[in-house]
């Protein structure tokens, strides 16, 4: 079975050329951590825009870089039974603050954001530690992380 994946842009944003290879590198994700008949959402927004969802669900006032929102729900169609993982909201304002803090180009910086996205939906987390720049992460969903991204190493995705 596949996966599938939706992806949007913020409203009055503009699809940048990158758009559409999103579906196909976030399906390699899914494959490479052994996910399959899920369906997820990705929204790709403005600070503002993330700022907003943070303060709303999280309380905390200000911009990030990825949340997601796990649904959890099993459901069935004429295609199959799938698992709605939930939804990723990406913002495209802190994304090159991030790849320059980690000394990185914005392609890898992106990848990890996706990465890091879908990991949450199904359900793994990192409690207080967070990828942080020359450290190497102990937790599993962060040492997940970084193997997927190395495994992905070659994908272009981001360009501007």
């Amino acid at each position: 079975m596949a996966n599938r994946v939706l992806v949007s842009m913020q409203e009055g944003m503009n699809e940048p050329v990158w758009f559409s290879r999103i579906e196909e590198f976030v399906e390699k994700i899914l494959q490479k951590a052994g996910y399959d008949g899920e369906e997820l959402s990705i929204l790709f927004c403005d600070d503002v825009f993330i700022q907003n969802l943070n303060k709303e669900y999280r309380n905390i006032d200000a911009p990030t870089d990825v949340l997601s929102f796990e649904t959890g729900e099993e459901y069935e169609d004429d295609e199959g039974q799938w698992y709605s993982a939930g939804d990723i909201v990406i913002s495209l304002d802190t994304l090159p603050k991030n790849a320059e803090y980690f000394e990185v180009d914005k392609n890898t910086e992106f990848k990890r954001l996706l990465i890091h996205g879908v990991l949450h939906l199904n359900g793994m987390d990192h409690g207080e530690e967070h990828i942080e720049k020359d450290v190497e992460p102990s937790c599993e969903m962060l040492v997940l992380q970084e193997k997927i991204l190395e495994e992905l190493a070659d994908e272009i995705i981001w360009t501007e």
